[in-house]
């Protein structure tokens, strides 16, 4: 009887265009694996890997979970098939699939390692199956699905710096290529998003020259438009776009085909490892900002409302029926929360000039 008044309640909330009531994860989780499918009509949020509350190397994860719309809470998966737990991994869903891709590891020294592994994720069975490893191994990369099949992982951390790499995978044939090289400062931790043939980078975290003391990082307020060649994927032709302003770190991001445009949420303007503190040792704060891109003339602009609260260390956003999902992440005060948090900006909102 719960769980019929539960999902009475989820399509009167969806026939009243209001936003699914998506239940709190059942741990806090941050820096984590997101996506999502939709079927059965029904949508089906995935998170994977990630961050517990207590933000050490011991509370890295491989654990994975699932909510499906119309029931009461999230369900534990199989846990994802690594020895070690991931950070900073990234996942997109594919012909209604799950595909999993590199993070990194923590070692009881904490050192950190890239990792090339690539997982494929079936929602029917609630099986992993590996799949050809990335040619370079990337963490805290941005990966994209153009025409839902081949999935695009932009720029990223491999070991001991940046890489401007475009690697494409190719889920039907489980072979890598390279595609055209970003063209801004290699980053981490950027965010983007993909409409058609049209993808967008913003953010991040460029290495400067490293001194003789250790590596020094600064924010990227880059911003490119990607454009995908029809007839060779490989090919992307890139243009930079006037900026957002203030320059965001792990954002949460993804494109919006129904409106034509590409949505960017929260972040940090201090940079940090994992931690939330940031690496000038001052804590870093969650921002509420919203920004978006509309391909129509494509800048990025603030959008009329921010979020109703600061969040940050995303790896993705969930797009649904006009609502945007954020799933977990970091509030403010560094907190890693629990809390699904949406949002919604309408159909191409009047946006506030720069």
């Amino acid at each position: 009887m719960i769980r019929f008044l539960f999902l009475l309640s989820v399509l009167t909330a969806a026939a009243a265009n209001e936003p699914l009531a998506v239940p709190d994860l059942p741990q806090p989780l941050t820096n984590h694996a997101v996506a999502a499918v939709v079927r059965g009509g029904r949508l089906e949020i995935f998170t994977f890997l990630g961050l517990g509350a207590g933000k050490t190397g011991r509370d890295i994860t491989n654990r994975a979970w699932a909510w499906r719309e119309g029931d009461a809470a999230w369900r534990e998966l199989p846990p994802v098939p690594v020895v070690r737990g991931r950070l900073a991994s990234t996942a997109c869903a594919v012909a209604g699939k799950i595909y999993l891709f590199g993070g990194y590891t923590v070692d009881e020294k904490g050192g950190e390692v890239s990792t090339p592994e690539v997982f494929c994720f079936d929602p029917a069975t609630e099986t992993y199956a590996p799949c050809a490893p990335m040619p370079v191994p990337v963490d805290d990369a941005v990966s994209l699905v153009y025409a839902d099949r081949y999935v695009y992982l932009v720029s990223g951390w491999h070991d001991t710096g940046n890489t401007h790499a475009v690697q494409i995978y190719d889920p039907p044939t489980d072979t890598w290529r390279r595609a055209t090289d970003y063209p801004g400062p290699a980053v981490f931790g950027h965010a983007g998003g993909i409409v058609g043939r049209q993808l967008v980078i913003a953010g991040g975290v460029q290495v400067l020259s490293p001194p003789k003391d250790g590596l020094k990082y600064a924010p990227s307020g880059a911003v490119f438009l990607g454009t995908i060649d029809p007839d060779d994927g490989a090919k992307i032709v890139w243009r930079e776009l006037p900026g957002p302003g203030l320059p965001l770190y792990r954002m949460a991001a993804c494109g919006d085909a129904e409106n034509q445009r590409v949505v960017f949420a929260g972040g940090t303007a201090r940079p940090y490892n994992y931690d939330g503190i940031g690496y000038d040792r001052v804590p870093s704060e969650a921002s509420a900002r919203v920004v978006v891109c509309g391909l129509g003339r494509p800048r990025l602009e603030d959008a009329p409302a921010g979020l109703e609260r600061p969040s940050m260390d995303h790896r993705g956003l969930i797009s649904h029926r006009g609502f945007f999902y954020l799933v977990g992440g970091m509030a403010a005060g560094q907190i890693v929360t629990a809390r699904v948090a949406s949002f919604t900006l309408g159909e191409t909102p009047p946006l506030r000039p720069r």
